[in-house]
């Protein structure tokens, strides 16, 4: 990263602060653009779905994994769960959708609470193992309730075979079949007629642009959290057996004793997959968690959403400057860092990796879409939303200590927290899926690749030239939807 001459500044940079000038280029599209990292993680996007409860589980992990990005399960989920949890990621297909199932005599109210739990808006009726039926969100508008499925569902829908996923126009062919039969969804079988997933029409576009993030067994990935208090050796052997490709040490305050133990105490295990850690802001934190056996180390304190350790305590530091400084420290001792935090536009995605960082992070906009684990709600008007709420809250602190001995010691401290207990989360319309993120996010970045005449994140990181901006600079790159 360079800046624009005569722009350096007096004070530390948000995202806000800064912009990207445009540079003579020779790439002539943003598919030219390779997204892949180079942080050992095997993404293929620079994106993490934050370890928080209410926005990472099984669906957020699988989805983004089927699209190259990485999702870490939260620390405080029980290790049987996470196990489940892996295994149920790694036996995903990493092109075929999983599909929301019901059987016939199932009623529209489970089919519309089952259809909520994904974004591609349908639900297969089995019989036995074999499609017979398909229901829409469409389909139960206006249905009693306590219909049964296969009073509303249509029935022989089209259906595709695994072979239609063989050779090099495949995706295209699939495509094709549902274009010519004008449907948007379709239902996938294997030899025996069973069952194996399901694939949309944008789903094929999409798996023509992205690339899974797969091991060497061709299984998505995913990523652990484990914490630095308790006992960290069991539980990171834990995760590692139960097969977590990137095991992420996690606290508010990175640069403190306990983290530099925690991290001891994996190394000791000799993992064999990438250590994040986090989190920090300067360059001497970086410096002394990559010492203490961290591969990645996560950069951020406060600028998330749903995070007031800031306003509480007046720690923290604005995250453009915290993550080009430590980048620029990790890169002298061969280590990578994540921008976690305080990303609201596809520009500040670009920017973080404009910074030095090797891979984004996103928590709360992740919140409000189909795939984030929590329930499904509406408010008075109709509008759909989830709820989300911060990891230093008083409600994950409550979940994360209820193995405590006692409860005086459990409430004793749950008179602190940093943390907002609830949120909020309203669904985008437009983009109510995570996919439909990553689409927004990825056109952004890969078309600011190309302004900087890049085909690599490597190289975007080079040659990215910043300036800073007043606020009124910012504001005037601001759309007006509703006109003058």
């Amino acid at each position: 990263m360079r800046m624009l001459p005569g722009h350096s500044a007096p004070h530390d940079l948000t995202y806000g602060d800064v912009f990207l000038t445009p540079s003579y280029s020779n790439v002539g599209s943003r598919f030219d653009v390779d997204l892949t990292t180079a942080d050992g993680t095997g993404s293929t996007l620079p994106l993490v779905v934050a370890n928080m409860t209410a926005i990472s589980g099984r669906r957020m992990a699988e989805t983004v994994a089927r699209r190259g990005g990485l999702a870490v399960l939260p620390q405080d989920v029980p290790l049987d769960q996470v196990r489940r949890t892996i295994e149920q990621v790694k036996s995903a297909h990493p092109v075929l959708e999983t599909p929301v199932t019901v059987a016939g005599d199932d009623t529209v109210h489970t089919v519309l609470t089952l259809i909520e739990k994904r974004s591609h808006g349908a639900a297969v009726v089995l019989s036995g193992q074999r499609p017979i039926g398909v229901v829409t969100r469409a389909d139960c508008v206006g249905v009693d309730q306590f219909a049964q499925a296969r009073d509303v569902m249509t029935p022989d829908p089209t259906v595709l075979t695994l072979d239609v996923l063989q050779g090099p126009d495949a995706l295209e062919r699939a495509y094709e079949a549902q274009e010519s039969k004008r449907r948007r969804f379709a239902p996938v079988v294997d030899e025996q007629g069973h069952l194996a997933g399901v694939l949309t029409k944008v789903g094929a576009l999409r798996s023509s642009i992205y690339s899974p993030t797969v091991d060497a067994a061709g299984r998505l990935r995913v990523a652990a959290a484990v914490g630095v208090n308790g006992d960290v050796a069991t539980r990171a052997r834990g995760l590692l057996e139960a097969g977590a490709d990137v095991l992420v040490v996690d606290t508010a305050h990175g640069h403190q004793a306990k983290m530099i133990d925690a991290l001891h105490a994996v190394r000791d295990l000799d993992p064999g997959v990438p250590v994040v850690a986090g989190n920090v802001v300067t360059a001497d934190g970086v410096r002394d968690l990559v010492q203490a056996g961290a591969d990645i180390v996560k950069v951020g304190v406060g600028p998330g959403a749903m995070c007031t350790t800031r306003m509480m305590t007046a720690v923290g530091r604005p995250q453009f400057s915290a993550v080009a400084e430590c980048a620029a420290a990790a890169r002298e001792v061969g280590a990578h860092v994540w921008a976690d935090g305080g990303i609201r536009h596809p520009r500040d995605v670009a920017l973080a990796l404009a910074a030095g960082a090797s891979q984004v992070m996103v928590g709360s906009w992740f919140a409000g879409t189909y795939e984030s684990p929590g329930d499904l709600h509406r408010d008075s008007d109709g509008r759909a939303y989830k709820e989300s709420f911060g990891m230093a809250s008083a409600r994950a602190v409550a979940a994360r200590t209820s193995m405590d001995a006692t409860a005086f010691a459990r409430a004793r401290k749950s008179l602190y927290e940093e943390g907002i207990s609830s949120s909020r989360m309203y669904l985008d319309p437009d983009r109510p899926g995570v996919e439909d993120l990553l689409d927004h996010i990825t056109a952004g970045l890969r078309s600011a690749c190309t302004y900087a005449c890049a085909t690599t994140l490597g190289e975007f990181a080079d040659r990215a030239l910043v300036g800073l901006q007043s606020r009124a600079g910012y504001d005037e790159g601001r759309p007006l939807p509703a006109g003058w």
